[in-house]
């Protein structure tokens, strides 16, 4: 039976259509192998030939798609705009050697198409890149797959029939993209393995024991130095200034404009603070909230000589992000150089970053490389997208850690001695509220009628730090609904009216529904 557009002018027949789809196929894996090929050079540096795509796909994308991207998806949202970015990036590396193919055809020169794809790609990379490494190592890869498939032959050669095209194709871009990850986990030196193979002084790793022996020992619950802390950036790919080449520029509304380099910072007086960092974009009873002992230099050590004449201060960084916020929040604010008594990591802002205490994380801007007095108010990076987070963050209580405390296994496994075994549950989790400090934190075991204190964690040495708390009850018959909520060092006690993160940052009391016995 004939179809339907069987007898249209511009129907092609199906051995067309087949070798049409194999070409691009086969363009598409050269392409896909070519990212491949500069990730093998280069890794996930600033010069990997897909990271101005897959950072564009934040940084160009609709406000309101960023947010319902952060407020429903969280970090699945990043990292599929980079999955994107790696698409987009194959395909416009795809298009190339395609363009390339089908010259070679239209001049009747079949190697001119590997020969000239390869080229065409290396050149098309080092425009996005910038590197020479990264722009050979993706040649190589496109280089690779055409001539695996004899991407040059002209399309009349039988000697290589579409399908076998398209399964070689696809073999050699997955052998590139194999190759690409096993060369970077074998012979790759990243900055952060040196971070934190860097040796710890001995007066920090004393101060750094004490923190983590005033951890309350509940099993689920982080330490009080965090063991992973949080990230949240607006590329896909973060920057990585060398130390030599980073400069700190002070200018805009100031008596002196003033430049200073790492080793003016390297050579002042550094101190050591405990300070806790919490992101304004994560749901309420998230994790995205977390503590470190930052080597900083005060601010106004910086800003002082610089003759401050305005009163608000945008901060911009080496990956394009900018905010803005009051300048007497520099006041009480820090340039941090280092991180739990090593180097600064480069995913958290090296080799200098911002920290304003008491104030949600995205003002402590990453990669720091000006920060400018303006005489009047601008807008900030987030705030173009909706966002009002530069104020002092909400006071919460976090439940994060839930342990049933009559389980044989756990009794016989030694793992929690200091727990008790009578049937009881244990609830607990962090408690925050900037430079406020937490006083008390209250949990309530029948949905909020009635209210218990909660053991706290004993304070870190400085202001800006959250504080630990547990509490353990004997459970009620069935279901039951564990709310709690802190009050903090003004006696003001977290608001119970649940917020969305948007535009404010969450709030709210946390609650959670625990079944006795179900662990």
């Amino acid at each position: 039976m004939p179809y339907p557009l069987d007898d249209l002018p511009f129907t092609m027949d199906r051995k067309d259509l087949r070798s049409r789809l194999t070409r691009s196929v086969v363009a598409l894996a050269g392409g896909a192998a070519a990212v491949a090929g500069s990730y093998a050079a280069v890794g996930g540096s600033p010069a990997f030939v897909a990271a101005p795509i897959a950072n564009a796909t934040v940084t160009l994308a609709p406000g309101i798609l960023v947010t319902l991207a952060i407020t429903l998806l969280g970090d699945l949202g990043s990292k599929l705009a980079y999955v994107s970015g790696l698409g987009l990036t194959a395909v416009a590396l795809g298009l190339v050697v395609g363009a390339a193919r089908v010259v070679a055809v239209q001049v009747d020169r079949p190697l001119l198409g590997p020969v000239g794809g390869s080229v065409a790609v290396g050149l098309a990379a080092a425009a996005l890149s910038g590197s020479a490494a990264s722009a050979i190592g993706a040649a190589v890869g496109a280089a690779l797959v055409a001539t695996v498939v004899g991407l040059g032959t002209a399309p009349s050669d039988e000697s290589a029939p579409d399908s076998r095209r398209t399964v070689l194709a696809g073999l050699a871009a997955l052998s590139v993209g194999t190759f690409a990850v096993g060369s970077r986990r074998v012979f790759a030196t990243d900055t952060t393995d040196e971070t934190e193979r860097a040796p710890v002084p001995d007066d920090v790793a004393a101060t750094l024991d004490d923190a983590r022996s005033k951890s309350l020992a509940v099993e689920g619950l982080e330490p009080l130095v965090s063991d992973h802390f949080y990230t949240v950036d607006i590329a896909n790919v973060d920057p990585h200034p060398a130390r030599e080449d980073w400069s700190l520029r002070i200018h805009g509304a100031v008596g002196q404009e003033t430049t200073y380099s790492f080793d003016d910072i390297d050579a002042m007086d550094h101190e050591h603070r405990f300070e806790t960092l919490r992101c304004v974009g994560e749901t309420l009873n998230g994790r995205k909230l977390d503590t470190a002992l930052w080597t900083v230099v005060p601010l106004m050590d910086l800003l002082d000589p610089a003759d401050l004449q305005g009163d608000s201060v945008m901060l911009r960084a080496a990956d394009g992000f900018y905010e803005e916020f009051p300048v007497d929040a520099l006041e009480t604010g820090f340039l941090a150089v280092g991180m739990n008594g090593r180097p600064l990591p480069r995913e958290h802002g090296a080799p200098a970053r911002a920290l304003i205490p008491g104030h949600w994380g995205e003002i402590n801007v990453k990669w720091l490389t000006e920060i400018e007095i303006l005489d009047e108010p601008a807008t900030g990076y987030w705030e173009k997208r909706g966002w009002h987070g530069t104020g002092p963050v909400n006071t919460v209580a976090k439940l994060w850690a839930e342990n049933h405390l009559d389980s044989e296994e756990r009794r016989s496994s030694g793992s929690r001695p200091e727990a008790a075994d009578d049937g009881r549950i244990e609830v607990a989790g962090p408690a925050y509220a900037g430079t406020r400090g937490i006083e008390r934190v209250e949990v309530s075991t029948d949905g909020g009628e009635t209210w218990h204190d909660a053991d706290l964690s004993d304070p870190l040495p400085d202001d800006d730090v959250w504080r630990q708390w547990a509490y353990r009850y004997d459970p009620p018959d069935g279901k039951h609904e564990v709310v709690v909520r802190a009050t903090d060092g003004l006696g003001t006690l977290q608001p119970r009216e649940e917020q969305r993160a948007y535009p404010s940052g969450p709030s709210g009391w946390v609650s959670r529904t625990i079944t006795p016995g179900s662990l």
